[in-house]
């Protein structure tokens, strides 16, 4: 089967993206970031106006939930990074670029809101926050996959685990206000990654087989876009130790269903390469299932050793 050209799937995917951007404005609720800030609670940090600096005892967010807050909000910080990539790769033309346009504004206000939050409620350091929002933003964000199909299928994997990330982190914080906060930011993931899976659906109809290989080649190189944070190896661990987001979540609770809602499995009539790619990415889930439950049995092993010295 011909490949389509970039330009090719661009046109023959906008009366899709046309239905979907009318789908997503009808499901998509107002909603006002100044409203999740609890605005009493703040006071001056040290600086111009003299006020008191942090310390971490001003807050009772414990370490790894702190960790996964910074890391959660300089993922939310690349957004002009973000709105660059897929204006270059969709264009800004038609529908697509009123989509880029309408994704790049609610995005905007997830970053907005936790800053608000976290300052006010001093769960963080503003000073070491503030360095490493300029270090991570200096580096700009550029994708592996600048094809258009790949892009997609990427984001539908990545808006539906930073839903997750955002969800959990908030349930682990143990601070019912910080939850609502991030529950509400999940809910703007969650239909966006709606749209974008909904329209990788549609180019499984059009391409199929071209599209199943730009799915093996995600799920075989995903990453999440916050990687190239300061020490995002060691944060990911921690993150990953405390069950917010680890193997296992992403194999089982982002790639899986999302493969299954593409009827990844039960398609018919597909050529060599398209059978090719299916087993791949058969393989390739089998592999993630392993790694999770060896980093699961490695986690039970640690946390119980930690238990018996507590218990000692």
């Amino acid at each position: 089967m011909k490949e389509l050209t970039q330009l090719q799937l661009l046109t023959e995917l906008e009366p899709v993206v046309e239905r979907e951007l009318e789908r997503h404005m009808k499901a998509a609720k107002e909603w006002f970031p100044h409203e999740y800030v609890p605005w009493s609670q703040g006071r001056n940090y040290e600086g111009i106006f003299d006020g008191e600096p942090w310390s971490q005892e001003q807050s009772p967010m414990s370490p790894t939930a702190r960790t996964a807050l910074i890391v959660n909000l300089l993922t939310e910080d690349n957004l002009p990074s973000y709105h660059r990539e897929i204006s270059d790769t969709f264009g800004r033309d038609g529908a697509w670029g009123t989509w880029v346009d309408r994704w790049t504004a609610e995005e905007g206000r997830h970053g907005m809101v936790m800053r608000d939050y976290l300052l006010v409620t001093r769960a963080v350091d503003p000073v070491q926050l503030e360095r490493e929002r300029m270090s991570h933003m200096g580096q700009g964000f550029e994708q592996d996959n600048d094809e258009m199909l790949r892009s997609v299928a990427y984001v539908s994997f990545q808006e539906l685990a930073t839903r997750i990330s955002h969800r959990n982190t908030g349930k682990y914080t143990e601070d019912p206000y910080c939850e609502q906060m991030l529950a509400r930011i999940a809910q703007d993931e969650n239909l966006h990654m709606v749209f974008y899976r909904n329209l990788l659906a549609a180019a499984l109809e059009i391409a199929p087989e071209q599209t199943l290989q730009a799915v093996r080649d995600v799920v075989a190189t995903f990453q999440m876009p916050g990687h190239t944070i300061q020490d995002f190896g060691r944060r990911s661990v921690q993150i990953a130790m405390a069950g917010i987001y680890d193997l296992r979540i992403h194999r089982d609770e982002v790639l899986a269903p999302v493969l299954k809602t593409w009827k990844v499995w039960d398609r018919e009539g597909l050529g060599a390469e398209g059978e090719q790619a299916r087993e791949e990415l058969a393989r390739l889930l089998d592999d993630l299932d392993v790694a999770a439950s060896r980093f699961e049995e490695k986690r039970d092993a640690y946390l119980e050793r930690q238990a018996a010295r507590r218990a000692g």
